[in-house]
C-alpha cells in the first residue's frame, strides 16, 4: 500500500502523520529519521488493526501543491 504521509518542522524536531490512518504519528530529529519512524509506525499501526479485527483504510488521500504568488 502507498499512503500520504504529512511531514511538518517543529522548532526542535519534525513530526508526521498519515491522513488516511488517524491516530499514526511520529517524530524524528530529521526528515530521513522522522520518514522512517513513521514507517516503522504504520506498520504497527496496520498490524494493531488486523489484531483488533478493525477494518484496514484504503489509501485515498491525494496530495497536490498550489503556487501562489505573494501579496
Amino acid at each position: 500500500m502507498r499512503y500520504a504521509i504529512v511531514i511538518e518542522s517543529g522548532p526542535n524536531n519534525y513530526s508526521a502523520y498519515v491522513p488516511d490512518l488517524p491516530g499514526c504519528v511520529a517524530t524524528g530529529q530529521s526528515v530521513d529519521e522522522v520518514r522512517d519512524n513513521l514507517r516503522q509506525a504504520i506498520v504497527m499501526h496496520l498490524e494493531g488493526l488486523r489484531a483488533d479485527g478493525e477494518p484496514i483504510q484504503q489509501p485515498s488521500t491525494a496530495t497536490e501543491y498550489l503556487e501562489i504568488e505573494a501579496a
